[in-house]
């Protein structure tokens, strides 16, 4: 009898799919700024450069934490409601001082981690469920907070911390390059790091391994909530008011975007820093690029819609080979 043909498969095809993956986003933001600086008037100056760092800051921030939450083969799904709710916190105990209204706003943020956590690591509930509920009811417990009500903010502290600059950079940008230092470095060189890889590469053999699989899960998620709440913190300042209806929406779709655009597999195991800032950058360019275009901001949310697709797809295909 024949033994049956076994069909390997397309070895070229499937190193395509890889460097896609890994260097997609890459080339993407490069083709995004070589069309603005040939066809956008005055897009690559200094000061339009510095809006879109001000203005890409807190989703770079937020897309740290989602990238730490996907790599466990999670899903944080209530970053804008924690956004909303440290917003509405903040101006409540500005009487305390700039520091201590934001510590404590952060401290609110950590909370609703906590609480995202222990769904997901002792109750066992679907990440996606467990935080479909607090976006759901986290901003309207923000809106309740703030009264319904937006807020004006005249702190100068808070203003400096918003708007301010250091060298001609603005503080929020050097904020995001310091965090993006220090998460990188957090997954690469601490033993947490490598318990969340492994726990998001196979949660069993990280049990039976005797990893802490339970305390990774609510530590991810309360640090993805603080960064969020952080996001939330330097929005508020950038823009002078807290407004709990509009700070922190749609948020998420553009973290996950980041994330996956950058290469970070949904199904966990599989973390990269550097490419979800370059992912959260390529959403904020092609927004930009819309915008000076004069074309609605509805288009670059289907466009977004079809990146995400297209590089889940690739993420799949790859895997699946």
């Amino acid at each position: 009898m024949a033994e049956p043909t076994v069909i390997a498969p397309r070895a070229g095809l499937s190193d395509v799919r890889a460097l896609v993956l890994d260097y997609g986003v890459y080339v993407a933001l490069g083709l995004v700024l070589a069309f603005n600086a040939a066809f956008t008037d005055n897009f690559l100056t200094v000061d339009s450069l510095r809006l879109q760092v001000i203005q890409v800051a807190p989703v770079v921030i937020v897309s740290l934490g989602m990238a730490l939450v996907i790599g466990t083969e999670g899903i944080d799904l209530s970053v804008g409601a924690v956004m909303a709710i440290a917003a509405a916190v903040l101006p409540l105990y500005l009487g305390y001082g700039p520091l201590a209204a934001v510590l404590i706003a952060l401290l609110v943020a950590a909370a609703v981690g906590v609480l995202n956590g222990t769904m997901v690591g002792f109750l066992g509930i679907q990440p996606i469920v467990a935080t479909l509920g607090l976006l759901v009811a986290g901003r309207g417990i923000a809106l309740v907070i703030a009264g319904g009500r937006l807020t004006e903010l005249f702190d100068p502290g808070l203003q400096q911390l918003g708007r301010g600059r250091v060298a001609g950079l603005p503080i929020t940008g050097l904020i995001a390059v310091v965090l993006t230092l220090a998460v990188a470095g957090v997954v690469r060189g601490t033993s947490f790091g490598h318990h969340l890889v492994a726990v998001g590469g196979n949660r069993r053999a990280a049990e039976l391994a005797g990893l802490p699989v339970t305390r990774t899960l609510v530590l991810v998620y309360v640090i993805s909530a603080v960064l969020a709440g952080l996001a939330g913190v330097l929005e508020t300042a950038r823009v002078g008011a807290s407004n709990p209806s509009f700070i922190g929406l749609l948020v998420e779709l553009r973290a996950i975007t980041a994330v996956v655009v950058g290469g970070t597999a949904l199904t966990g195991g599989r973390i990269r820093i550097l490419g979800t800032v370059a992912g959260a950058l390529l959403m904020q360019m092609i927004i930009a690029t819309l915008i000076r275009h004069n074309l609605n901001d509805s288009y670059a949310r289907m466009m977004q819609a079809a990146i995400i697709v297209g590089a889940v797809y690739i993420q799949r295909s790859r895997g699946a080979e």
